[in-house]
């Protein structure tokens, strides 16, 4: 959700991580998120579960990566 959020208002994602348990705006507005970006018109929880769990594991691969640190890579990659 915090990625999506930050990506809708137009933020660099490529300086932005995601702190455990921290939380940001309401369950409504976390649903309109992934409603608006799941991609499929009207979706079904398990669509909705599998999107956000998917999206999810990628985030987590990508914070985890040295290729996408942006101390590491500096302007190397940008807009990868």
């Amino acid at each position: 959700f915090q990625y999506l959020k930050r990506f809708d208002q137009g933020y660099n994602l490529d300086t932005f991580c995601y702190k455990a348990h921290s939380v940001e705006g309401s369950p409504a507005e976390c649903l309109q998120q992934f409603l608006l970006h799941c991609g499929i018109a009207d979706p079904s929880w398990s669509e909705l579960r599998n999107f956000t769990w998917f999206l999810n594991v990628q985030l987590q691969d990508c914070e985890a990566s040295v290729f996408c640190n942006p101390d590491f890579v500096q302007d190397t990659l940008q807009g990868f």
